[in-house]
């Protein structure tokens, strides 16, 4: 029967055919329903519903999100009516089905733990080929600039609710994500013979004004630790979406991506690097505060040269904000985050324009990931390789990190090396934070062509007596003995972060 809806909709309820409970279409676009009490996949069929199937069972994301959350966006209330969770290489990503009050179906996706607001988009010409769209292509899609941030081969695990459109369960097909400089998002599904397209842009959750949020308490840990597969210590990760988790006894990194069940993969990691910040604490960063949940180390080489460099990312978290990542490098500290558009690059590569600032390329590099501790929201594997390009203009930092189906930009700014330890509790341990940003740099207009001598002349005596004097293990940076340990100290590059955008 039809019964009158808080909104201009009319919403539909049947018995469900599989266990003959209600099942409940609120908007009029919805053409699937996922039975709430017996998991039964059910069609509308005029009148009635027709089952064709069974659906596999949620996993908990933790995401503050559920089912009938309200909320406005542009002048618009909506309802969340539904959920579709998809697995991809690197990982998952959930969508949620937004019922709006004038009729429109969104969709609410989840982004590196921030979100994007997408309605359905008519494309003016056909889409381009999915293969012709790769990482890193620049094109134009009715007349606006995008480029491809995104090539994906995802497949539906889960579904929730009623829903507009069904994947076939468990069978892969192609995504590709399009970002523009003005923070646009463009969503090609190539589900079926033509894609369809959803078009949004980046939000926050306190912006389209929530209500009905999933509280805090309704988290379930229950069957989360399991045993180490190196030690048998208990290791519990703090998010379901974590795609990968360090032991904390033995250091083991290990693969979460097929889930806790069965044999887990996993990589014992020698020459272990003890974080400045330990895991789990929590400090105010720009107002915010950010919990420490993943650390990692990576080196990198620039293209035709023998040295490395490297440096140390801390992933953070943020229930409302989603991630960040603080970066520790010899230049000093930063603090950035994915951007959901992407940033224009100029022809010869060296200057990016990103919210209509542009940034000066600093450096490129390979970058390759040396050491794990934590857990992470994408699958790290030790030996992971990216291309990284750098990008500065003053204290803002730009980056673009590349992979074989991805390329991410991310964004932020230099945070005093100071204002890192007191966010974090940790004043007495000041000047193991110092790096070479640090200096009296306004000092060095007031000294002499003499004084300039003798600083060199120092620099060369110095240089001398450590040539000469026996080799000295500095445990900052060093791994002094086969079992010891060495904390991450900031060196050169390293403005870019590891993720990616699901």
């Amino acid at each position: 029967m039809a019964e009158g809806a808080a909104s201009t909709q009319r919403a539909y309820r049947a018995p469900c055919p599989g266990c003959g409970a209600p099942v409940e279409f609120r908007s009029a676009q919805s053409t699937h329903a996922v039975c709430a009490y017996c998991q039964s996949t059910v069609v509308r069929q005029g009148d009635t519903l027709a089952r064709i199937g069974k659906m596999a069972e949620l996993f908990d994301d933790f995401s503050p999100l559920q089912l009938f959350a309200a909320g406005r966006i542009q002048e618009r209330g909506f309802t969340i009516v539904g959920r579709l969770q998809y697995r991809y290489q690197g990982g998952h990503w959930t969508e949620w089905i937004a019922a709006l009050d004038d009729g429109r179906i969104g969709v609410l996706a989840e982004d590196n733990g921030a979100y994007v607001f997408a309605l359905p988009h008519e494309l003016k010409r056909a889409a381009p080929a999915a293969a012709a769209l790769q990482p890193g292509l620049t094109t134009a899609i009715d007349g606006e600039p995008f480029t491809v941030g995104s090539h994906q081969q995802v497949s539906l695990v889960s579904a929730q609710g009623e829903l507009p459109r069904l994947p076939e369960l468990g069978r892969p097909f192609t995504v590709v994500e399009l970002r523009s400089d003005r923070g646009l998002v463009l969503s090609l599904e190539y589900e079926a013979e033509a894609p369809t397209a959803y078009l949004g842009r980046s939000v926050a959750l306190d912006e389209l004004q929530l209500a009905g949020l999933r509280a805090e308490s309704a988290k379930e840990e229950k069957g989360r630790s399991f045993a180490c597969p190196n030690c048998g210590a208990p290791v519990t990760p703090v998010l379901a979406e974590s795609r990968s988790i360090a032991c904390g006894s033995c250091g083991t990194l290990i693969d979460l991506s097929a889930g806790l069940g069965g044999e887990l993969k996993h990589a014992v990691q020698d020459e272990p690097v003890r974080p400045l910040i330990a895991l789990g604490k929590t400090g105010q960063l720009q107002g915010v505060a950010w919990q420490v949940l993943g650390f990692q180390h990576r080196m990198g080489e620039v293209p035709g040269e023998d040295e490395q460099f490297g440096w140390s990312e801390y992933l953070l978290y943020n229930r409302q904000r989603g991630f960040s990542f603080l970066v520790d490098s010899e230049e000093g500290w930063s603090l950035v985050r994915p951007l959901t558009g992407g940033a224009n690059l100029s022809k010869d590569g060296r200057l990016a324009t990103a919210q209509g600032k542009q940034y000066q390329l600093q450096y490129s590099y390979k970058a390759t990931t040396s050491y794990v501790a934590g857990e992470f929201y994408w699958r790290v594997e030790r030996g992971q390789q990216t291309f990284n390009r750098d990008f500065a203009a003053g204290n803002a930092l730009l980056s673009l990190e590349q992979s074989a189906g991805e390329q991410t930009w991310s964004a932020g700014s230099k945070i005093d090396s100071a204002a890192v330890a007191v966010a974090f509790g940790l004043e007495d341990r000041k000047s193991f934070f110092k790096r070479s940003d640090a200096g009296p740099v306004s000092l060095a207009p007031r000294l002499g062509c003499g004084m300039v001598i003798l600083i060199l002349v120092l620099l060369i005596v110095l240089l001398l007596l450590l040539s000469t004097c026996s080799a000295r293990c500095d445990p900052r940076y060093e791994n002094c003995s086969s079992s010891s340990y060495r904390t991450s100290g900031g060196s050169y590059g390293g403005y870019s972060s590891g993720g990616g955008h699901k």
